[in-house]
């Protein structure tokens, strides 16, 4: 039996320049995975088309006939919200069900950057909200949704979503390394129920009680549905855009650090 020479190494492959490329092969291992799941695409996508479809054929046209718009240009960004959390908590599901396979700490003994992991579950995010968030407005140019402000504010009200979507992406991350089971993740699912529930998008401002009013007003995703509907019909964009970008923003700061943290412990367990 004759011997082989092993391969030599001869950079190190946990350096910064190899972290780029190994984020994206690690994000392109994830956006096949999600792709496959089942869960995962009923979640992003199956269950927002369908959630669209049936607020429109039931409350569409009394909405409109309330507001004197149509209802399409609340409807449309809250779906796209919905689609990016409901898409984020079923990645947290995976998440979890990868570290207790013990997958995410065979990666870490591996000769790849401690920084890819994380850095390709942001980049798996955005393509995801990205792709998912294009569908459900051609979704929604279907039933009648329209672009009314031009190419570049079309262009900002896709990102919108995105920037909403890494955000809370990032606060669900950061409970899914430090929670042995998924009922916290659940009970963030439930949360963001409620959420759609009381926003500006699932029926106008007015329509509400003046006890939940401030709170309809105040919440995240009201901030961004109307962004999104001033983009796209018109009317008021920059304060509701700069509160969407505080919410999303701040959640990355607050959340980040711990989510990374987490990632790491959940990798060398």
């Amino acid at each position: 039996m004759t011997a082989v020479d092993l391969p030599v190494v001869r950079t190190r492959t946990e350096s910064w320049r190899h972290a780029l490329p190994q984020a994206i092969l690690e994000t392109r291992r994830l956006l096949i995975r999600w792709r496959r799941d089942p869960l995962t695409m009923a979640q992003s996508l199956v269950f927002p088309a369908g959630l669209l479809i049936v607020l429109n054929t039931v409350l569409g046209r009394q909405i409109s006939a309330f507001s004197g718009v149509s209802a399409l240009y609340g409807s449309v960004p809250m779906v796209t919200l919905v689609s990016a959390m409901s898409g984020s908590l079923a990645g947290a599901i995976t998440l979890g069900r990868e570290r207790d396979a013990g997958l995410l700490a065979r990666m870490w003994v591996l000769p790849v950057h401690r920084a890819a992991g994380p850095a390709a579950r942001v980049l798996a995010e955005g393509v995801r909200i990205l792709v998912c968030t294009l569908v459900l407005f051609g979704v929604g140019m279907l039933l009648g949704f329209r672009f009314r402000q031009g190419f570049p504010a079309a262009v900002a009200l896709v990102c919108v979503p995105v920037v909403y979507g890494i955000g809370f992406a990032t606060l669900v991350t950061a409970v899914a390394v430090y929670s042995a089971k998924s009922a916290l993740v659940e009970a963030i699912s439930l949360g963001s129920s409620l959420l759609m529930f009381f926003s500006t998008g699932f029926v106008p401002l007015t329509a509400y009680p003046a006890w939940a009013k401030p709170i309809v007003a105040h919440q995240p995703m009201s901030h961004a549905i109307d962004a999104m509907r001033g983009l796209s019909l018109g009317g008021p964009v920059r304060e509701p855009l700069l509160a969407t970008l505080t919410w999303s923003l701040g959640a990355i700061v607050v959340f980040a650090g711990p989510a990374f943290l987490g990632y790491r412990r959940a990798s060398r367990r």
